[in-house]
C-alpha cells in the first residue's frame, strides 16, 4: 500500500499529471489532501521532468567507481499514529535515550514481555527487508528501493529506525559495491554485476530490530559471488557461538578465521551492537580477532552480529555526506546481519527467514 505525500496515511489516489508525464507515482489519501498539497506538489511536474542529476562533490577523491547521484528526494512522511523513537522529530536527530547511556557496558536483560515485543518487531523487520529485496534489479534506483521499504514499514505501523537518526535522510541504507555500510539511497541506477546491501531497521511498540543482506544484481562475477557467500558464512558460524557463557569478544575470532581462510579482510570500524528499546546500546560486538569487547552472554540479551567483509584491505574512508563508508582501496565489501536473542540453552535468531 502506498502512502499519502501530504499526511503519510494509506493512499490509493494518484496524481493524474504525474501519470501523464510518466513521473514517479505521487499518492494522496483524498481529494482534500491533494488540493491542499497542490501549491507545492505542482512544482514536481517541472522539476522532476527536467531534473538535473549531479555529483555533489566532483573534486572529492573517490576510492572506487561509485558516485553519489543527487538531488536526493524529499524526506518521506510518517503518519502521526505511528509511534516514533525520541530522535524522529528532533532537529538534530539526537537519540537522547541512547546518549544518556553512552559509554555504559551494562547489557540489558529483557523480561518475557519485552522478548515478545522483540520477536514481533524482528518479524516485521524481516517482512520489510523481503519487500525491499523484491525491488532489487538492474535499472532500479536505490531511492526507489527506499520508497518500497518505507511504505512496507508504514503498512505495518512501524517507524523506519534510520529515518532522522542523527539526521540520516532516508528510511534504509543501500550500500553498493565498495560501500561498506550506511549508503544513502539516491538516484543511482543499479547496474548488471553490482552487489547491494539492504540494511533495514524498524521501530514498533517501543522496540527496534535490525537486519541486512547483500544481494546480487544481474550477472555477478565469480569473485563477487564468493565474497557474498563467505560473508554469509562468517555470520552463520558466529551465530553458532551464541549461548549463555560465551564471551562477546569470541565472535570476532570466528569471523576473522572464516574470512581470512578465503582471502578476505574484516572491517574493524563498525561493530554489532545491543538492540532493544534503544537502536544501539551495549554490548559492542567487534567482528575481528583479538578485540577487547566487554561482556558475557546471558539469557535475555538481544544484540546484532553484522560482519562486513572486504575483497581488499580492511581500512575504510567516509564520503563527505558524513555517512557513506567505503573501502580505502575501492574494492567490494559485503555484509549480513541478524538480530539475536540469547536463550537459556542457546540462541534464537529473531530476524530469521520464515
Amino acid at each position: 500500500m502506498s502512502v499519502c505525500e501530504a499526511c503519510g496515511n494509506p493512499a490509493k489516489l494518484r496524481c493524474p499529471t504525474c501519470l501523464k508525464k510518466g513521473l514517479p507515482d505521487a499518492h494522496f489519501c483524498s481529494q482534500d489532501c491533494f488540493k491542499k498539497s497542490w501549491g507545492t506538489h505542482k512544482a514536481v511536474h517541472v522539476v522532476e521532468a527536467a531534473v538535473e542529476l549531479f555529483n555533489p562533490w566532483p573534486k572529492y577523491k573517490y576510492t572506487g567507481k561509485l558516485r553519489p547521484v543527487y538531488p536526493l528526494s524529499p524526506k518521506r512522511a510518517v503518519p502521526d499514529h505511528i509511534k516514533r523513537p525520541d530522535y524522529a522529530d528532533d532537529i538534530k536527530g539526537y537519540p537522547y535515550s541512547e546518549m544518556k547511556l553512552r559509554g555504559s557496558t551494562t547489557i540489558q536483560v529483557l523480561n518475557k514481555e519485552e522478548i515478545e515485543k522483540m520477536r514481533t518487531v524482528a518479524r516485521i523487520g524481516r517482512e520489510v527487508l523481503e519487500e525491499g529485496a523484491k525491488a532489487v534489479k538492474v535499472g532500479v534506483t536505490t531511492d526507489e528501493i527506499d520508497r518500497v521499504i518505507h511504505e512496507a514499514c508504514m503498512e505495518r505501523d512501524a517507524y523506519p529506525s534510520p529515518l532522522n537518526y542523527y539526521n540520516f535522510p532516508k528510511s534504509c541504507c543501500t550500500s553498493v559495491n565498495e560501500v561498506i555500510c550506511h549508503g544513502i539511497p539516491d538516484r543511482y541506477e543499479l547496474q548488471d554485476g553490482d552487489i547491494i546491501n539492504l540494511d533495514v531497521s524498524v521501530y514498533h511498540d517501543g522496540f527496534h530490530s535490525d537486519l541486512n543482506e547483500t544481494y546480487l544484481v544481474g550477472n555477478v562475477d565469480a569473485a563477487g559471488r564468493k565474497l557474498v557467500d563467505t560473508t554469509r558464512r562468517c555470520l552463520d558460524e558466529a551465530i553458532k557461538l551464541v549461548r549463555p557463557g560465551t564471551l562477546y569478544r569470541e565472535i570476532g575470532e570466528t569471523i576473522q578465521k572464516v574470512a581470512s581462510a578465503d582471502g578476505f579482510s574484516v572491517v574493524r570500524t563498525y561493530c554489532g551492537h545491543g538492540i532493544n528499546s534503544l537502536f544501539h546500546g551495549a554490548p559492542s560486538v567487534p567482528h575481528y580477532a583479538r578485540n577487547k569487547a566487554v561482556g558475557v552472554m546471558k539469557p535475555g540479551h538481544t544484540f546484532t552480529i553484522e560482519p562486513m567483509i572486504s575483497e581488499g584491505v580492511w581500512q575504510d574512508e567516509q564520503w563527505l555526506d558524513g555517512w557513506t563508508a567505503v573501502t580505502r582501496d575501492g574494492k567490494r565489501s559485503a555484509q549480513f546481519e541478524e538480530t539475536l536473542l540469547v536463550t537459556e540453552t542457546g540462541v534464537e535468531v529473531l530476524t530469521a527467514k520464515f
